[in-house]
């Protein structure tokens, strides 16, 4: 019973592994990127624990995964890199429960002012009744002072994400976004001179005619030549808000506005901006750069309505509660639960000891700086993963299976010695702890290393090396072992840039404090500081906005670039139906290619026949996805092959036209670096394949769907799609965290594509903690010195030898 046995496992590129895994011990499993890691941990392991748990509740027709058999196992749980909720209205509190416990409180013990006789009362201290109407049920209380009736404010009152409880103006939000007219129009500049930045060439004409027929229907003077700052109020007022502007209706109230653009209907700029970003879901660029999120003006970004946010515990709203600190809300739990009375504390002891227990969890970690209001988009990969961490902290559960998916993404250095405690600890608990992992400060913690390869794709999943690290170093099949046995000195030359800068100024917006910050271009430039230090709001929410206006968070030098070009880390495409073929475009050449072929003329074929999203060639019973899905009943469906097409996902005529011998089929199913050789006479095809492999994806299959990719491996595929058609010129590329997933050796060919675009003209920011790519940087913007309130400060700048960090290390 010391070890938990895989035997026989030849799911995905697995070449029939056979493993001995130590329980409760620390293991680290190690390997470059595609070599099987995931696949062994969470593809058999994993879900081979879960099959056997759930039959022995009786639980029948649960897919077993392709491994002989597994021995010693237990229940398992795993902690992963999958994408939080990307919704605005997910919050810290929200996303931990912590905010559900504080609208119980609030809805046991809220004090209020009765609207009847004015006198200051406690829902504890109320006569309560419920009332049913149709289905629903609607809570009543009476006043302990005047025994005036009047709804209760229940717990759906104080949630921001309930109609009852949201405040109306900005829908539970907290926040508007309006447009900022300083980064639209020039007022220093004619219409004619370009005032207006959206307006373009012929669009321009085409507007200012709009406009003049509008000032002429009104009888309005058209400042013809003039700077927009010397407008009158009524010529400012149809530039921007359009001849639906108040101003207009006030002056001119009998007048009917003119019914087509060429009598004089002008949209007005502000309307036209917002009615397009809302044509494109707000997910365009181009258009949020000239908006700002404005704090609502009714609830000043409260988020609850009038009535909710103005309900108090010990003389506290809530709203200032979920402002608080995790360190600060600790504080306030405890002297509340002092102060309660005994029927009170009887209301809310159950509440009270779930925050207490989550919050202390949240302070284990090291993420007391974080608030309950903070958006869940707006943390850092490092602080998800902690919270993720937090979550199975404290629990007296003995024997489970931990794994965990690179918990040391987006933490900096410092951090990792705090996570190494929390994975031994859990350990310690009598838990067997199995991380996938790169980093050597969390190798050199482990019991034991497991490093599988030695390649990717179908040249990996092998074990290659198992031991200590010591004794991994000196096993000459391990790559992990030969690589960290080598020296690896960072560059000793530096690019100077190209004597340009983008410049920010004013920056902070979340907890940077006033930034002024250059960054040169032409170079490669690192972003580095602890989690939470501002580093992703510096680069991906001001940065990448480049906002000329206004006094805060203001970019300039932005026409020293021809584009920015942001490669984040959100999911790419959330279709089964999109794979790295169809998303990279080579699948239309590919089809092209197969209706040219003498099989598919004699059969009278086209490309439309070779695709699996449309009807014709495809296999119908599975729509071309050569699965069907199996209906579990209590659990989540999962899928099957095809019986009529057994997964080859077209019909037999479609698969009997072949390409050197392969099928469509057969092709989507290559990895990219064996598809290579197959279009090496397409220089197009070729040209994309090559760059897949620069940016390390070269171990995929040409056919991988989307959804199964990693957050790290969508980002390079995002950042090869960028390149294949932008290779040279003058574009700021601006990557978060690139380097997620990836083995040292494959950093280090990932580097060579960072340094082939700088050397080609274009500039690169990347936000990284890795060493390799810090040391391998032309220039680094350290921030810091902590996450949170304690950072958003510039602390360095500069080369990479003079980081204090760097000099240590």
């Amino acid at each position: 019973m010391d070890y938990i046995s895989v035997q026989g496992a030849c799911e995905g590129n697995l070449n029939h592994v056979t493993i001995d895994i130590p329980r409760n011990k620390f293991t680290v499993f190690t390997g470059v990127s595609g070599s099987g890691k995931s696949t062994l941990l969470m593809d058999v392991l994993y879900m081979e624990s879960q099959r056997q748990y759930l039959e022995a509740m009786s639980f029948q027709g649960i897919a077993k995964p392709k491994v002989e058999r597994i021995q010693n196992a237990s229940p398992a749980i795993i902690i992963s890199q999958t994408d939080a909720n990307q919704n605005p209205r997910s919050t810290v509190g929200t996303l931990t429960d912590i905010y559900t416990g504080l609208r119980m409180i609030y809805e046991k013990l809220g004090v209020r002012t009765c609207p009847e006789c004015g006198k200051v009362i406690s829902a504890a201290d109320c006569r309560e009744e419920t009332e049913k109407s149709g289905e629903d049920f609607r809570v009543y209380m009476y006043c302990c002072e005047c025994n005036h009736r009047m709804r209760k404010l229940t717990r759906t009152d104080f949630s921001f994400n309930t109609r009852e409880g949201a405040c109306p103006a900005c829908e539970g939000l907290g926040q508007k976004l309006e447009v900022n007219r300083e980064a639209v129009v020039n007022e220093g500049l004619s219409l004619e001179e370009g005032a207006v930045d959206f307006w373009e060439n012929k669009y321009r004409d085409y507007q200012m005619e709009a406009l003049a027929a509008a000032y002429d229907y009104y009888g309005i003077p058209v400042p013809k030549g003039k700077k927009i700052a010397q407008y009158d109020e009524l010529q400012k007022a149809v530039l921007y808000e359009g001849v639906s502007s108040e101003l207009i209706k006030v002056r001119f109230p009998e007048r009917e506005a003119p019914k087509t653009v060429a009598n004089g209907r002008f949209e007005g700029i502000i309307p036209t901006l917002k009615r397009r970003l809302a044509n494109q879901n707000g997910e365009s660029k181009t258009i949020l750069k000239y908006f700002t999120m404005a704090e609502c003006p009714e609830c000043q970004g409260e988020r609850l309505g009038e009535k909710s946010r103005g309900v108090t515990v010990c003389g506290v709203r809530l709203p200032q509660i979920a402002g608080l600190s995790m360190r600060e809300l600790a504080d306030w739990i405890r002297n509340l639960s002092v102060s309660l009375k005994d029927n009170n504390q009887t209301l809310v002891k159950d509440y009270l000891l779930d925050i207490e227990t989550k919050v202390h969890r949240f302070l284990n970690v090291g993420l007391g700086y974080l608030t309950l209001d903070r958006q869940i988009i707006t943390l850092s990969g490092g602080e998800l993963q902690r919270i993720r961490l937090a979550a199975v902290l404290d629990s007296d559960l003995t024997g489970i299976i931990y794994i965990l998916d690179e918990p040391t993404v987006g933490l900096h250095p410092k951090d990792t010695g705090g996570l190494i405690t929390i994975l031994k600890r859990l350990r310690d608990l009598g838990n067997t702890v199995l991380v996938i992992e790169h980093d050597p400060d969390v190798m050199k913690a482990a019991d034991h290393i497991v490093d599988m390869g030695p390649g990717s794709g179908r040249f990996g999943g092998n074990i290659i090396g198992a031991g200590t690290l010591d004794e991994i170093r000196k096993q000459p099949l391990s790559v992990t072992g030969q690589y960290l046995n080598q020296p690896h000195p960072g560059k000793s030359t530096f690019r100077e840039g190209n004597g340009s800068f983008v410049k920010i100024r004013n920056a902070c917006k979340f907890n940077l404090k006033h930034l002024d910050v250059d960054i040169p271009l032409g170079c490669l430039v690192t972003i580095t500081g602890p989690s939470g230090s501002g580093k992703s709001t510096l680069i991906c929410e001001i940065l990448a906005l480049g906002n000329s206006g206004g006094k805060e968070n203001r970019v300039e030098g932005c026409e020293n670039v021809d584009e920015i070009i942001q490669v984040g880390q959100t999911p790419i495409n959330r279709s089964k139906r999109s794979n790295i073929a169809t998303y990279t475009e080579i699948y239309t050449e590919i089809r092209a290619i197969f209706a040219k072929l003498e099989e598919a003329k004699e059969q009278g074929l086209t490309a439309r026949d070779f695709s699996f999203n449309t009807p014709g060639g495809r296999c119908e019973n599975c729509e071309g996805m050569g699965v069907v899905s199996n209906n579990l009943l209590f659990f989540e469906n999962n899928e099957v092959v095809c019986p009529v097409c057994r997964g080859k996902r077209f019909q037999d005529y479609v698969l009997s036209v072949k390409l050197n011998g392969l099928s469509i089929t057969d092709i989507l199913k290559l990895s990219v670096e064996e598809a290579a050789p197959v279009f090496e006479k397409h220089p197009k095809i070729l040209r994309t394949l090559n760059l897949l492999k620069d940016v390390g994806l070269g171990y995929l299959e040409i056919g991988q769907i989307l959804t199964t990719l990693s957050g790290g491996e969508g980002q390079r595929l995002k950042l090869a799609k960028e390149l294949i058609g932008n290779t040279a010129g003058r574009g700021l590329y601006l990557l978060d965290e690139p380097t997620r997933g990836l083995h040292p050796l494959d950093i280090e060919n990932f580097l060579k594509l960072l340094n082939r675009l700088a050397d080609t003209g274009n500039s690169v920011i990347v936000i990284e903690h890795n060493q390799q790519i810090i040391q391998n940087s032309d220039w680094i913007i350290d921030l810091g010195p902590d996450g949170g309130e304690q950072g958003g400060r510039l602390i360095y700048t500069g080369p990479p030898a003079g980081l204090p960090a760097f000099k240590k290390g």
